[in-house]
């Protein structure tokens, strides 16, 4: 009896392990492109004009948007909603070539332009 409890609990282990490590697993349903990105970023206005090579960009969840705050001095860039593209790298809706924001779990770039201030950011982690 006690070999058939020890065969029945190793295999509910074993089936448990088997679905938890599923390599399916798509990092925007678990947020795990929530964090922060080093790298090169920027920012331009009227008025401004700054850079830095060696700056971050913190990632937050907030619901269903995403904010995107720099470092630096330069202003954030809040409230993005994301689709998906393809091979797990996600758009801002409404995104195009020229003004987007593209992110997965290891990249960040962006070229997002609103009312004649322009971000960028060529980061990883």
């Amino acid at each position: 009896m006690k070999n058939v409890l020890k065969f029945l609990g190793t295999g509910v282990l074993l089936l448990f392990v088997v679905t938890a490590c599923s390599k399916d697993d798509d990092p925007a349903d678990n947020d795990l492109f929530v964090g922060t990105y080093n790298g090169s970023i920027s920012y331009t206005s009227d008025s401004e004009n700054k850079s830095s090579d060696d700056g971050k960009v913190t990632v937050v969840k907030v619901g269903d948007k995403y904010n995107f705050a720099f470092s630096d001095g330069i202003p954030n860039i809040n409230g993005i909603e994301f689709e998906e593209e393809d091979d797990n790298y996600y758009i801002n809706i409404g995104g195009s070539e020229l003004s987007y924001i593209r992110i997965n779990e290891s990249d960040l770039k962006i070229l997002y332009v609103v009312d004649g201030e322009t971000w960028t950011a060529d980061c990883s982690r």
